[in-house]
């Protein structure tokens, strides 16, 4: 939403004011970062929980292994993903932050966005819907 195809943002620092020049699409962004983080009240939190339950639940405990390198690279992933969240709230602006007016775009990242923080709040009806 806030690259080009001449000028991605790779770099931490091309989100740096972020926060600042574009709160709504910083907003979206951290919710998302933390939900891939595993952060609570997000989708991402039970995605990881309860595989990580299930690793737990396995015959004779044989996955327990894999949930600790699963939770040590979680808190690693947090580390990076609080990176960039830091850098669009707390570092100055580089350079100007051309959105695109794409009202079908804001959309999509708006739902996807409220999905994500209803996912995490109410995980029942989610978990019903799957079996």
């Amino acid at each position: 939403w806030i690259g080009k195809r001449d000028g991605e943002r790779l770099l931490v620092s091309d989100f740096c004011g972020l926060g600042r020049r574009r709160p709504g699409v910083a907003l979206a962004m951290t919710v998302l970062m933390l939900s891939l983080g595993g952060i609570p009240p997000t989708a991402g939190f039970f995605a990881k929980f309860y595989v990580f339950m299930a690793a737990v639940g396995a015959y004779d405990q044989q996955l327990l292994w894999l949930v600790v390198v699963g939770v040590l690279t979680s808190a690693i992933g947090i580390f990076y993903y609080l990176r960039v969240v830091t850098a669009m709230y707390f570092r100055n602006a580089q350079g100007d932050f051309e959105l695109s007016r794409s009202a079908a775009l804001a959309f999509v990242v708006a739902v996807c966005t409220l999905l994500t923080l209803e996912m995490g709040i109410l995980p029942g009806f989610w978990l019903g819907l799957g079996g």
